[in-house]
């Protein structure tokens, strides 16, 4: 009797296998152990915030004009847009590779909760969890980021380039803020689907570098991403000193739609329903409808 062994990517309707399997396997984790790992996740997707945010603000240079301000932009917006979605990657990479749980990408859980091998309680149970877990970390990260003072490097440009980040997520119509999130976690959930394939490191991060820049350079909105990206220019807008906006030619007023309650209301609550949205229906749905329904598995 002899084994096969294979070294190719798995195949789309064994890629929907193991999906079903992955999304048991969570379900079950222990509240504990999955509210742990959702805090290393939502602090993951905040690193590659930094990292973008950081990246993002080599297209601005500052420089002091009788102690105003002037901007340049020294990149062309889309090579900027390409160059930050990139860094990006980031964040998945390590939630993936690393090991944690994300929100947007447990979307896909709803594979085998279709299948009746997860029921609704346990569905729910992860999502919220994780959801809870990926805020702590998230504005966690954010806070460190803030204490370390990192906004002011580049004479302020990386503050700047945060503040500028969160005052157009807060200023998003509402429904608006659901279109773009819906085509954001449609592009993660597709990633995190692509990953199923590998056999492989390599072949993850590979999966997951395309559709996650995409995301990012088209401005599509990711609720655990804005976790980060918006409580940053938050606690900017209110602590940082009065050095800071001497730099960048700026004063707080200049953001003042950048709110608590702004945050919530305007983008994480409509955000959240476009990436739930498009996770499910976009991608989870069409995959378990394709691969996965019980006429599929009779035939």
């Amino acid at each position: 009797m002899t084994t096969e062994i294979r070294i190719d990517a798995l195949l789309p309707a064994e890629m929907a296998k193991r999906a079903e399997y992955v999304g048991v396997r969570k379900a079950e984790t222990p509240v504990i152990t999955m509210l742990a790992l959702a805090v290393l996740a939502g602090a993951f997707i905040g690193l590659g915030a930094i990292f973008a945010t950081t990246i993002l603000s080599g297209g601005i240079t500052i420089s002091g004009v009788d102690g105003a301000a002037v901007y340049k932009t020294a990149l062309p917006y889309g090579i900027n847009r390409l160059l930050g979605g990139l860094v990006f990657c980031l964040g998945l990479i390590l939630v993936v590779v690393g090991g944690a749980e994300l929100f947007t990408g447990n979307n896909l859980i709803v594979m085998a909760w279709a299948s009746r091998k997860v029921t609704t309680a346990a569905l729910l149970r992860n999502w919220v969890i994780v959801y809870i877990g990926n805020f702590i970390g998230s504005i966690g990260t954010a806070v460190l980021v803030f204490l370390s003072a990192q906004y002011t490097f580049g004479g302020g440009a990386v503050g700047l380039t945060a503040l500028n980040i969160a005052k157009s997520k807060v200023e998003l119509g509402f429904v608006q803020a659901i279109a773009l999130g819906i085509l954001c976690n449609a592009l993660v959930c597709l990633a995190v689907w692509m990953t199923f394939s590998a056999r492989s490191t390599i072949d993850k991060i590979a999966a997951i570098i395309f559709p996650i820049t995409a995301f990012v350079a088209a401005g599509f909105e990711h609720s655990i991403a804005n976790m980060y990206f918006i409580p940053i220019a938050l606690f900017i807008k209110g602590y940082a000193p009065q050095s800071f906006w001497t730099a960048i030619g700026k004063t707080a007023s200049d953001f003042a739609s950048i709110t608590w309650r702004s945050f919530f209301i305007n983008n994480l609550f409509p955000v959240t329903i476009g990436n739930i949205i498009g996770g499910v229906v976009l991608v989870a749905a069409i995959y378990w409808m394709v691969f996965l329904r019980p006429e599929k598995l009779n035939s």
